[in-house]
């Protein structure tokens, strides 16, 4: 394979930010991956494996090699009475997957429809909205090894998923390990998953079916999130933060109406009510501003440079710090 060089990723991410790749290789197949490893070239450039580009932001040029995933397939793998198990390559379409499974009447991922990205970043960032996350359906992933070449097949078990984590963003495996395909078991009689009162709200009919619930999914993010071919945004820039208890009964003495949803162990806070009650809902600077709709979005009007974006950014971690002595994290993967 021949690499691209000084490539604008400009098309590549969903923020719109204007830098270039030093290199850029489009990987269409597991030998696309095995012919690069074999580069000389390849062996010594940092690497970065690029989905939709809907969780990033660019603040600099990419001084090393883009490679981005476009490999294509889904397939029945096995299926019983209750359940199927189905593989899907990296570089599929996220929604498109969710839509094709909802088609066949294949529960477990419905929750999920419209969350930007590819198959195969889906278990890095272990997606989750409206009460659902992908670890619950994912059953294993294959992947390659880019140090070595080698092949495996790595069980949802050995993920070690959490909150918007899993090991591929520990520093030891980002970008070394190729996810080639993802696997899911999905469930053939769907138990639908409607707790959150958002989507009570918009189902119209006593018994929905998935694909109600997936309808009232997409129409809810649809009036809720703006359209990244419109307006250039990554979704949700922040993590919902966790607190204990504790904190969370102190907070609540000052601000009553807090959400608070309980975890096992811990709250989780929506880290857009935070951002909302510290005045940013709406704000725009220099062509960055927060979704009027959404305040976990942040958006780029037009010409804002990723560096202005996270500039803005952390001009909110710090306004939601110094007034609840909480830190927000970004769920955006920062370059």
């Amino acid at each position: 394979m021949n690499f691209l060089e000084n490539i604008s990723l400009k098309p590549f991410n969903t923020f719109g930010v204007e830098v270039k790749a030093r290199y850029f290789a489009e990987i269409n197949s597991e030998q696309d991956i095995l012919q690069l490893i074999d580069n000389q070239l390849f062996k010594s450039l940092n690497k970065l494996i690029l989905g939709e580009g809907s969780d990033i932001l660019f603040t600099k040029d990419f001084e090393g090699l883009v490679l981005k995933d476009a490999i294509k397939g889904i397939g029945l793998m096995h299926e019983d009475e209750n359940s199927v198990w189905i593989k899907a390559g990296s570089g599929e379409n996220w929604h498109s997957f969710v839509e094709y499974c909802v088609n066949q009447n294949w529960g477990g991922i419905e929750n999920l429809a419209l969350i930007p990205g590819t198959v195969g970043a889906s278990p890095i960032q272990n997606i989750g909205a409206y009460g659902a996350e992908v670890k619950n359906s994912i059953h294993s992933l294959e992947i390659i090894d880019l140090l070595t070449g080698k092949k495996r097949l790595m069980m949802n078990d050995e993920c070690r998923f959490g909150y918007r984590w899993s090991i591929f963003k520990e520093k030891e495996w980002r970008n070394r390990y190729y996810i080639v395909s993802v696997s899911f078991m999905l469930d053939k009689n769907p138990k639908l998953n409607t707790e959150y009162q958002d989507i009570k709200d918009e189902l119209y009919t006593e018994n929905p079916t998935i694909q109600d619930v997936f309808n009232a999914v997409v129409s809810i993010r649809r009036r809720k999130l703006p359209d990244p071919q419109v307006l250039g945004n990554a979704g949700s820039f922040f993590k919902n933060p966790v607190v204990s208890y504790e904190k969370y009964e102190k907070l609540l003495q000052k601000y009553p109406d807090l959400k608070g949803f309980e975890t096992r162990y811990a709250i989780k806070l929506a880290a857009a009510q935070l951002i909302e009650k510290c005045g940013w809902k709406g704000v725009v600077e220099n062509n960055t501003g927060v979704y009027h709709n959404q305040a976990l979005v942040i958006v780029n009007y037009g010409g804002a440079s990723g560096s202005d974006i996270l500039r803005f950014a952390q001009k909110i971690q710090e306004s939601v710090y110094q007034t609840f002595g909480i830190e927000l994290i970004p769920e955006v993967n920062i370059y």
